[in-house]
This record gives C-alpha cells, structure tokens and sequence, in this order.
C-alpha cells in the first residue's frame, strides 16, 4: 500500500459527500444561475432564499470538485456545472437530486446488507418496495422518471440513428417513464403513432412531454401493469426495463408483449448488457444497485437470449449503442 492509495480510498471513501454536494447544487439551480456569468454566493443565496454563509460554503465545496472556478468572491460555472442545467439536451440534474432522495439513497446505505442476504434492501429502508414508494411519494416518483430520462438520452440518440422504423406504424414504449424514447422516434418519423404504458403515477409526466414536442395528436399515455397486458403495436420499446425484474417477471413481461404483437412486429430493448470478460465498465456498480433497490440484475447476453427464448421470442439483431448498452432486437419465434 502507498499514500497515492491512501489518497485515491480517501476519495472513493467520500464519494457520498460528493453526491450530497452535487445534489445540493442542482437543488440550488447554480447552473442555471450562473449561465450567463459570474456570481456572488450572496446573490445566489438571495435568488434562492439560501443562508448566505452556508450557500458560500457550499460554492467552495463546488469549486473543489470542478463545478465552478473562484476568483475573489465571485464564481462562475465551468462545463461540468451546465451537465446540472435542467434545459441541457445532456442534462443530469434530475439524476443529481432523486440521489439524494429518500427512495435511492436510504435503500443504496444498506448495500452491505443486500450482499450478505441477496435480496433488495428497499423494504427495510423504506418499508416498501421502492416503486411502491415512487407510487406514495408522486413528485419523487415524477423526479425518478426524469432521472432515467436524463440517463438514457445520449442512449436514445443512438438508438434512434440505427433502429429500422420500416413497416411501423404503431410504436409502444413499455414502462417508457415520459416517453422520451418513443417521443424521439416520433419526432424523425412525423408518420408514426405512439403510446406509453406506465403506472398512473408517470401518465401525466408522459402527456405533457408529448404536448410540449407538439405531438398530442398521434400519441397516447395509458395507466397500466405490463405484467398483465401491453397495448398492441408494430414495435415495443423495452429500455431499462428488464434490468429492473428477477427472470419470471422478465419474462411475463416479454410474452405480453409477443401477445400484443402485430403481424411482422418485433421488441427493442435496451440494456446494459455485461461483459464476460470486462468488469471495467458501469454495469457492475448498476448490477449491485439492482440488487439493493430491486432484487434484480444486469444480465450477459446469454442470459437476455435465454429470457427471450422463454418468452416465444427469438434474436435477430445485437447493436452496440453507448457503451456498455445495446440494442437487442427481437420477434416471434414461430
């Protein structure tokens, strides 16, 4: 062991005062505060209603770790910081602050737990499951579905760019939160019609995605359980869905959609898919987050093609989008 070592554990160690401090940031709006330049943290604390000092103190913190540059008492933003600007095409900042919301990170504190018994710790945390929680807690939940907009959109576009929309006219998003993923296939394909399926809680987030784009007309948000039935259509949208269910509910999930399936139709999903090899990625940390929050898992490739087979499905095409995501496109197996 060395001091770099010592110094990099150190670090590593203070990881979660470190999302505390970002999640703080985004709470503060400082990235959207200082777009156009440079600011006190006295004026910041009077947009914001902030005790001065501590909006200083936590401008300093901010500093420290790249987010802003200091010269005397005023801070401007540097381009980590606008990754926390809420109308960044790439923005994080919903990601930033459900961290620091009770359903994540009260659930994340009992990792050690889920390693030693194997299951999800969302119910000794919470007392319920964490969609559960989402469901009781709606601007929380809302603030989750924005979250996992923000991580998949970098995703979205690439998928978008590689996907064959030929024959489709109906696409269904599966769980698609507020619908950002079909909402983007909508936009570059003015013909095609949409829906999403999500729990009653997500719809209204979902509708008004849609009226903002200007796409009401052609696209729908219905409340439903994918474990019972999927809305029929050409092309289902499966991402960052499977990853969230142990291997029965995958599966149950998948055959509603094979049933719901129109002739020539065929499932996209989009996932991390693991490396056999390569542990260097974020699918490994995502992997024990499934496993703390959900009792779920990142899967192989082998394991997605051993799910789709049990659902009467088969696997015609594996795209590589951003890494370590994929494309996995299915249909009927016969």
């Amino acid at each position: 062991m060395t001091a770099d070592d010592h110094a990099a554990m150190l670090r590593m160690i203070s990881g979660s005062w470190v999302t505390q401090v970002i999640g703080a940031a985004a709470g503060l709006s400082l990235a959207e505060h200082l777009k156009d330049g440079p600011r006190t943290a006295d004026e910041i604390a009077e947009r914001e209603l902030s005790d001065p000092a501590a909006t200083f103190r936590l401008m300093r913190a901010c500093a420290s770790i790249g987010l802003l540059t200091r010269t005397g008492e005023a801070f401007t933003s540097t381009s980590l910081l606008a990754t926390l600007h809420g109308d960044e095409p790439m923005s994080l900042k919903s990601w930033a602050l459900v961290n620091t919301e009770p359903g994540l990170w009260q659930s994340f504190g009992h990792t050690k737990d889920a390693v030693r018994e194997g299951r999800s710790q969302s119910p000794r945390a919470l007392g319920m499951s964490i969609f559960e929680h989402f469901a009781g807690h709606p601007e929380e939940g809302a603030l989750f579905g924005a979250a996992m907009t923000n991580l998949s959109t970098p995703v979205i576009l690439e998928v978008a760019d590689v996907i064959d929309l030929d024959g489709v006219a109906e696409i269904v998003d599966v769980g698609g939160a507020d619908g950002a993923f079909v909402l983007e296939l909508m936009r570059r394909h003015p013909r095609v019609a949409g829906v999403v399926l999500e729990l009653p809680h997500a719809v209204p987030g979902a509708l008004a995605a849609a009226e903002k784009l200007g796409m009401t007309p052609r696209f729908r948000a219905e409340a439903g359980d994918f474990f019972t039935a999927v809305p029929p259509g050409d092309l289902f949208l499966v991402k960052y869905v499977l990853h969230n269910w142990d291997d029965e509910n995958c599966v149950r999930i998948l055959r509603n959609c094979r049933r719901a399936m129109r002739p020539g139709g065929r499932i996209a999903v989009v996932e991390i898919v693991m490396s056999e090899q390569d542990d260097s990625s974020v699918g490994p940390l995502m992997d024990i987050a499934m496993l703390t929050f959900l009792d779920a898992k990142e899967r192989t490739l082998a394991e997605f093609d051993d799910l789709l087979d049990r659902a009467g499905l088969r696997r015609t095409a594996l795209t590589s989008v951003q890494s370590p995501y994929c494309l996995i496109e299915a249909v009927a197996a016969r």
